[in-house]
């Protein structure tokens, strides 16, 4: 009876995603859950400080990480040099508390422009601390750079300038680009799910003597707020590793601005903020420069492959 039976059609094989573009929807999904996660920093700020949503957003945190920590956390703790994993673990905290403070204050489209300035950081750190040569291409395009961050803030402009907000928000994309060069140095010898792990465990440390100072039991609604905080924000910091692991670094750098976008969408409807022209024209300027140094740094990295490949 079964050798009557007509021969079953093979279903269709979908092709692949390709690299790229897997890469670009995990960037994607990073930049949507960032977007969530400042606009909990900015919906809760009025009543937790920045130092205690740092706190929360640490806790929560090393709790999604605790299963695979528990996995090995032999291996997972493993290190041959602990000195620069703590100074880089403290620096990171110290920046995240900025960033929460400036994303409290200040219209999160700014805030958030703002926050991309850690690359035109990291050509100074990269000089002094990596020993890299750095050509004038890569130094006129930070020092343009620099230029947007002026026009976004108009310094000497009634109403504008450098306010407690924007400090921080300078201050925490410097010490962020202190940390990523950091990690430059220690992914020498060290996986980056170590790096995660540490920076985890002695970012909660660090963050307990700040948050004590402002200490307050949060209710019932603000600490399921406040967990959402945290678990999303390591949801973004996952996504954007797995997308540049994916993908080609130089085509998604481009995708991570999109964050700009969407909070500039959210500050508009959730919270009635209207970017003005010269954060759009700031922002602009900061984006541009920043993606030349992107796509420049690919191009050498890979004529240097290619040079040794040839060798």
């Amino acid at each position: 009876m079964t050798d009557d039976l007509p021969p079953v059609a093979p279903l269709p094989v979908r092709p692949a995603l390709a690299p790229n573009v897997r890469g670009a929807l995990w960037m994607l999904a990073s930049a949507l859950s960032f977007t969530v996660m400042t606009t909990l920093i900015k919906f809760l700020g009025d009543d937790y400080p920045a130092a205690l949503q740092t706190f929360y957003r640490q806790a929560a945190g090393l709790i999604v990480l605790s299963p695979l920590i528990l996995r090995d956390w032999r291996g997972a703790f493993h290190t041959t040099r602990p000195g620069i994993l703590f100074f880089r673990s403290a620096v990171g905290t110290l920046a995240m508390i900025f960033s929460f403070y400036a994303f409290q204050k200040l219209p999160l489209a700014e805030a958030n422009a703002l926050s991309f300035t850690r690359t035109l950081w990291m050509v100074p750190l990269a000089v002094f601390i990596l020993r890299e040569k750095t050509g004038p291409l890569r130094i006129g395009a930070a020092l343009v750079g620099f230029l947007g961050v002026l026009v976004m803030l108009q310094p000497g402009a009634p109403g504008h300038g450098f306010g407690l907000g924007q400090m921080a928000a300078l201050a925490s994309a410097a010490m962020f680009a202190m940390t990523i060069t950091g990690m430059k140095v220690m992914t020498r010898d060290h996986s980056p799910f170590t790096l995660l792990v540490w920076s985890a465990v002695l970012g909660l440390v660090f963050s307990i003597p700040p948050a004590a100072f402002v200490w307050r039991w949060p209710e019932p609604v603000d600490l399921l707020l406040l967990a959402a905080m945290g678990v999303v924000g390591t949801i973004t910091q996952g996504c954007y590793i797995k997308g540049m692991q994916i993908g080609d670094a130089g085509a998604m750098a481009p995708i991570d601005y999109s964050r700009l976008v969407f909070t500039a969408v959210v500050g508009f409807f959730v919270f009635s903020e209207i970017p003005t022209w010269p954060t759009i024209i700031g922002a602009a300027i900061v984006v541009a420069s920043t993606l030349f140094i992107t796509f420049r740094e690919q191009r050498l990295a890979k004529q240097a492959r290619a040079a040794a490949a040839a060798d």
